[in-house]
């Protein structure tokens, strides 16, 4: 019985309680929750397009479609870059980061590695994405590069002119021409 008096009293001077551990007194827990910093603007979502290229994107997760000048079918003259002065057609617009493929303009070397004994390495040139701040449109018939307007006609439709020249770009007759031409180059690739 003294044996087992003295056990407790040596208990009670340790001084074990709920919140200690092994003898040492732990902090009291906090009843508070920890506030974050208050984010004055929702962070944009960064969806994956390339390893190696990002593209933003709306709380919902659709990219972010930026506006453009120039759409599939104008003739533009480059502005700046190695290709200054240079005129093309463009063939491919990117709307996520803004960016146009122009005709034999911006030529890149591609090196293709041999897929078999049937498929040969070579060596492509391919047109890479400009920018579309580094284009602007191309009046052929006066040979001057110019900004882009917007104009309602007398019937009602919305069409986009040059500036300095005041030629209608969007003319019915230019999107028959831009539809036939597809349609052939379509026939071509699929013979």
């Amino acid at each position: 019985m003294a044996a087992m008096a003295a056990l407790q009293s040596s208990m009670t001077s340790l001084s074990l309680s709920s919140n200690s551990f092994l003898g040492q007194r732990l902090s009291p827990p906090t009843l508070y929750p920890v506030t974050a910093k208050p984010s004055e603007k929702p962070c944009l979502i960064v969806a994956r397009l390339k390893r190696w290229e990002r593209k933003e994107c709306k709380p919902n997760s659709l990219p972010v479609l930026h506006k453009m000048h120039v759409k599939v079918g104008d003739t533009v003259k480059v502005i700046s870059g190695r290709d200054k002065g240079k005129i093309g057609e463009i063939t491919k617009i990117f709307k996520h980061n803004s960016s146009v493929v122009v005709n034999e303009i911006n030529l890149k070397t591609k090196h293709v590695k041999s897929r078999g004994e049937d498929e040969p390495g070579q060596i492509l040139k391919i047109e890479a994405p400009i920018h579309s701040s580094n284009v602007m449109l191309y009046s052929k018939e006066q040979n001057v590069a110019s900004r882009v307007g917007h104009k309602i006609l007398e019937d009602g439709t919305r069409v986009r002119y040059l500036i300095k020249t005041g030629e209608i770009i969007d003319s019915a007759e230019n999107w028959k021409k831009l539809k036939e031409e597809k349609k052939k180059t379509e026939v071509a690739v699929a013979s």
